[in-house]
């Protein structure tokens, strides 16, 4: 069997094809019986002109009309065909489908797309046609997967399941992500996908990200995926897919928490929003941020592009400003743009892509509270999100929010015991989950937290530790990485109690992880496979006693 889609396609005869040769070949035979059925032999009758003309007229517009026919069905399929690769040369990213419905090829095209935007090359394959040979050949593999049924894999996917998803593999050094599409009607939704990741981990390949699940084509979670994909090409600049419904929200505290920090300054912000009923989350949701870009540098920027912002423009069917309209939006390059109307610029310019963070509060708080890190382009200037929220809008300003469920990481409903581990910024979400279970009087928790320094990054502290002193937090450990001579992480301090943590396991603890996909998330995930081993992990996730939130 063929690798790619459209070898495979174009072994299979086309029923349209098999259609016509059996009208034509149902022509051919009437034609015969009429012949024989008449009653004098067939004679040739000359044409006169014009008939003859007007016949081969016609001839020629049908054979006109059936090339241009086979024309448009060639180049459609050379538009649906998958880009080839070299048999013994690859991209370092594959990006692999199993589609049913074609959902699943759209969204594994798209993605494609998005990497090739931002300058990655990659190949993109049926998964049904690889094999785990096929697969080490590269470095990253993005899998986009749906389930139909009651947990089936599509058809497409087949061969896959009966040669490749039952048998070992040795896939180490591969690092993938997976977007599993399914349907919460089912009882097994997304069970494909996490086939797949199951056989992958223990195949020894590094997940770049957890897995992520689509209910019905939810474009909150396609937005996350995209999310991913932007982080990984080193792109977040591209614009969203589908842009979220943002709601009124206002920006109503600002305060730096590392003042002195060797790390980038990260500040705790509260906003409020306009209308009292969006005050609705639970802890482990996201908050979706549209972002804007400051004054100065729109300024900036319509010097360079001799453009006036105060003209009023046409702004997806609503009057706005030029400047307006750019804070909002990517800034093209300013000389392209100097020759061009207000309006042609106006039509020109893409919204700036919406930017993700873990929230640290509930709403019994009154406010949505984020804890954000200032990050720079690598011009010096700040990042669209951070630079926003952290510098260029003032108090009171309005800024453009939406909140995306995240039931993954959601506290346990019960009592049971909850291990919380993160790093950096991480502890936001951390947080909310630990007021969460305050507010429930569930006091078997367990904090692991790392950051550069306790004078410095220990954020929350005062919170953190009077829940300790109150017995709603049961033990905190801390790791701060630039305090000694040596170098000390929160995993570490995992697996200097991993007695303990073997003892809280056993007795039915959860594990939460929120903070860095680099570097911290896959070190807590390798001392957690030391601490139970890979298949009690994996059954811990499977039944939701292990999630993470990393980024």
């Amino acid at each position: 069997m063929s690798v790619s889609e459209s070898s495979s396609t174009a072994r299979r005869i086309d029923a349209s094809t098999v259609g016509n040769a059996l009208v034509l070949l149902a022509l051919i035979v009437l034609a015969y019986l009429l012949l024989r059925w008449q009653a004098e032999p067939v004679r040739w009758l000359a044409p006169e002109r014009t008939r003859l003309l007007w016949a081969a007229g016609l001839a020629t517009a049908y054979a006109a009309f059936v090339g241009g026919v086979a024309w448009a069905r060639a180049r459609r399929a050379r538009a649906q065909a998958l880009p080839q690769a070299s048999a013994h040369a690859a991209h370092e990213w594959l990006i692999a489908f199993a589609s049913q419905t074609g959902h699943a090829e759209f969204l594994a095209r798209r993605s494609w797309q998005t990497l090739a935007d931002s300058g990655v090359g990659a190949d993109i394959r049926m998964l049904g046609g690889l094999d785990a040979a096929a697969l080490a050949r590269y470095r990253q593999v993005l899998f986009v997967v749906s389930t139909t049924g009651e947990g089936d894999a599509p058809d497409t996917a087949a061969r896959f399941v009966r040669l490749v998803l039952g048998t070992p593999a040795a896939l180490t050094g591969l690092r993938y992500g997976v977007l599993a599409l399914g349907d919460r009607q089912y009882e097994q939704f997304c069970s494909f996908g996490h086939r797949l990741d199951h056989w992958l981990r223990h195949a020894g390949a590094e997940p770049m990200f957890d897995l992520v699940e689509v209910d019905d084509g939810d474009p909150g979670a396609l937005r996350h995926w995209q999310h991913h994909l932007g982080l990984l090409a080193g792109h977040t600049e591209l614009p969203d897919w589908s842009a979220p419904a943002y709601r009124p929200w206002r920006l109503s505290a600002r305060t730096q928490l590392n003042p002195g920090s060797l790390g980038g300054p990260a500040f705790h912000l509260a906003l409020t929003p306009e209308h009292a009923a969006d005050l609705r989350w639970q802890a482990g949701d996201i908050a979706e941020i549209g972002p804007r870009n400051g004054e100065a540098d729109v300024a900036a920027w319509l010097l360079a592009a001799n453009q006036d912002g105060t003209v009023t423009v046409d702004a997806d069917g609503e009057a706005d400003t030029l400047a307006a309209l750019l804070r909002r939006s990517r800034l093209p390059d300013a000389i392209a743009m100097q020759a061009l109307a207000p309006q042609a610029v106006a039509d020109a310019l893409q919204a700036l892509p919406h930017r993700e963070y873990s929230i640290a509060s509930l709403p019994a708080d009154g406010s949505l509270q984020l804890l954000v890190r200032q990050m720079r382009q690598p011009d010096g200037r700040l990042g669209s999100g951070s630079g926003w929220l952290t510098a260029h809008a003032g108090i009171d300003e309005r800024i453009d929010l939406r909140i995306r469920a995240n039931p993954s990481f959601h506290a346990p409903a019960d009592a049971r015991p909850l291990m919380l581990i993160g790093n950096g910024t991480g502890i936001a979400g951390l947080r909310a989950l630990l007021k969460a279970r305050v507010a429930a009087g569930h006091t078997r928790n367990w904090l692991l937290f790392g950051e550069r320094s306790a004078a410095h990054d220990y954020h929350y502290r005062d919170e953190l530790e009077a829940w300790l002193r109150d017995g709603a937090i049961e033990r905190i450990d801390l790791a701060f990485s630039r305090d000694g001579s040596e170098r000390v992480y929160v995993q570490q301090r995992l697996r200097e109690h991993s007695a303990r943590a073997r003892e809280w396991l056993d007795g039915g603890a959860a594990v939460y992880v929120c903070g860095s996909l680099e570097g911290m998330a896959p070190a807590v995930d390798a001392v957690l496979r030391e601490i139970v081993g890979l298949e009690a992990l994996e059954a811990m996730a499977l039944d939701g006693r292990y999630r993470r939130d990393v980024y």
